[in-house]
């Protein structure tokens, strides 16, 4: 096992609190609204292999599935209590999902052998550093033409949403959350080598404010 993957940070900060995840994202954010925008951005097709970055407990993967039944949906943590969630859910919802047990830092797949990749509410329990090396990671393993589509905390749109995602800082870390809050991903993904990387919505939930990235491989 890698250093990275050795020091991963279970869902909620605590594999105690893991069984609760899905319930807090329900519950305290618009969890389906987020995500299934998040789908309708990625235009999925028949065909297509889509890899879930930091898939957790598999909900994200599911609806992809669901989407675009003949899709190929990969999903990838590093977490093995979370995955085993997620196969569970996977399997009770009789769906075809391969889960691969992995760091967003140095996935094992091949270079260019995905259309998509995308992440929900991942990369703000990274340290820059990983950032950028996940979205390096992430556009290497993207086809010509192929795309990013993030979901993750982002720039406060207002005082409030300042405040309110103090509490995410303080459960989660300032030092992996700040670029979050300071809108900092987009200059990332662009450092990374995407192109057209553009922040295509956000709204205001209990926590702060959640921003949908997307960007491309280029040709």
């Amino acid at each position: 096992m890698s250093q990275s993957e050795s020091k991963f940070i279970p869902a909620l900060g605590f594999s105690a609190l893991t069984p609760f995840y899905d319930r807090l994202t329900r519950v305290a954010l618009d969890e389906e609204g987020f995500k299934s925008r998040l789908i309708r951005e990625a235009c999925l097709a028949p065909g297509h292999r889509v890899l879930d970055l930091g898939a957790g407990t598999g909900t994200l993967t599911i609806m992809l599935k669901k989407a675009q039944p003949a899709a190929e949906i990969i999903g990838l943590d590093v977490d093995p209590n979370i995955l085993a969630i997620a196969e569970k859910k996977a399997m009770a919802s009789n769906l075809d999902i391969e889960f691969r047990r992995g760091s967003a830092t140095a996935p094992p797949f091949e270079p260019g052998s995905f259309d998509r990749v995308v992440s929900s509410l991942v990369f703000h329990h990274l340290t820059t550093e990983n950032k950028l090396r996940a979205l390096r990671a992430a556009h290497a393993l993207l086809k010509p033409g192929g795309e990013l589509h993030i979901v993750d905390w982002g720039r406060a749109q207002n005082a409030l949403m300042r405040g309110a995602f103090l509490a995410v800082q303080l459960f989660d870390g300032f030092e992996t959350t700040t670029d979050n809050v300071r809108g900092r991903l987009p200059d990332f993904i662009a450092e990374a080598g995407f192109t057209s990387v553009a922040e295509v919505h956000h709204q205001m939930t209990v926590f702060g404010t959640l921003a949908l990235y997307r960007a491309s491989r280029g040709v």
